[in-house]
């Protein structure tokens, strides 16, 4: 009888130790699709989204109060898919801090609706992932889906800073997306992963306490990225894996809230993480530069542009008097994919269009 339970209590150890490390080969992964009003992206990409081989995967959709027929749309076409409903539209910061709460996976996968994936696109950035347990978010190489020769603003082979705050991308500068020749093939750090498709642990995310709400949308990705590394987290990007995105799917290019939130979060971000001996000259020449930026639009015909820079600067000091936190302030000196140097000198002055123009040290 001893002989039997010593036995059954050996196996019992075993198999739990078994089960560690089949979690830790292959962890869980919940890929959630936050949608709002957008069944016509439902439709043409979740197929691809449900061949993504990778045997502990869930999908979910996480809505944001839509008002089309999403939802009846899922439950009748996908009932094998979760669905979290959100209660209001809090935009993407505020509608993925909401849903992840009520997911349980070990690295939450955050995939725009507008997003074709290819099959095995999972498994190359859970092994890179796994592999340091530092990293704590990564993203594929993103491609445009309407020109599968190009990277894609958004992230492109992973997003980088310069010294004033402007986001750009190994394969992206500003409003150029050069084509994909295989030049940024290297898996490697970076300084902020695309929330088009950006992977993340659940205990990072968690540690950070989410986006920033007051975000709403644009650049909160950035923003949890820079505060990742500022606690000691690496940030990477994996071209082995590929995806495909639309862009612009919710507010396209130049549409006048897509300006004031772009504008406003980067101040705001910039205030947030800057160490303060450097945050004020800074955030200075900023303010001049999206002068400038206002004033071209006027000579560019496009006044509505210039109104909602102009918005952005009152947005910008409107949370400066009633939402500033306290936040702990360190140099940026030391953190991956920040360059030290202007990309509006280098674009605009030394006419370098490409990443690796501009970026020496690219391999």
């Amino acid at each position: 009888m001893l002989y039997n339970v010593a036995v059954a209590f050996q196996l019992s150890i075993y198999l739990a130790v078994m089960d560690s490390k089949l979690t830790a080969a292959n962890p869980s992964v919940a890929v959630v699709i936050l949608n709002w009003n957008g069944k016509h992206y439902l439709q043409k990409f979740l197929p691809s989204v449900m061949e993504s081989d990778y045997s502990n995967l869930e999908i979910i959709v996480a809505d944001n109060a839509s008002t089309d027929d999403s939802i009846n749309f899922l439950q009748e076409h996908y009932p094998q898919i979760k669905i979290i409903q959100n209660a209001s539209n809090d935009g993407y910061a505020g509608g993925y801090n909401c849903a992840l709460k009520k997911v349980d996976a070990d690295i939450f996968v955050l995939l725009n609706s507008d997003v074709e994936v290819t099959k095995n696109w999972i498994h190359p950035i859970v092994a890179l992932m796994q592999s340091d347990e530092n990293i704590a978010a990564c993203q594929p190489k993103i491609l445009s889906y309407t020109n599968k020769e190009l990277f894609e603003y958004a992230g492109a082979a992973g997003g980088w800073i310069d010294r004033f705050g402007y986001p750009f991308s190994r394969g992206r500068v500003f409003d150029i997306t050069e084509q994909d020749n295989g030049q940024y093939n290297n898996a490697e750090p970076c300084f902020w992963a695309t929330g088009a498709a950006l992977f993340i642990k659940r205990n990072a995310f968690n540690e950070m306490n989410g986006f920033d709400e007051y975000f709403f949308a644009h650049q909160e990705e950035i923003d949890l990225c820079w505060r990742l590394q500022l606690a000691g987290k690496k940030i990477f990007v994996q071209p082995s894996s590929v995806v495909y995105h639309v862009g612009g799917g919710t507010l396209p290019t130049g549409n006048s809230k897509k300006v004031y939130y772009n504008f406003r979060n980067n101040l705001i971000m910039l205030h947030k993480n800057l160490p303060r001996s450097k945050a004020f000259f800074i955030l200075f020449i900023r303010l001049i530069l999206d002068g400038v930026a206002g004033a071209k639009s006027i000579l560019s015909g496009k006044p509505g542009m210039c109104l909602a820079i102009l918005k952005s600067h009152f947005g910008y000091y409107k949370w400066m008097l009633f939402a500033e936190k306290k936040v702990t302030k360190r140099t940026t000196e030391t953190l991956t994919g920040n360059y030290r140097g202007s990309i509006i000198v280098d674009y605009f002055l030394k006419k370098k269009t490409r990443f690796s123009e501009i970026v020496k040290t690219v391999s």
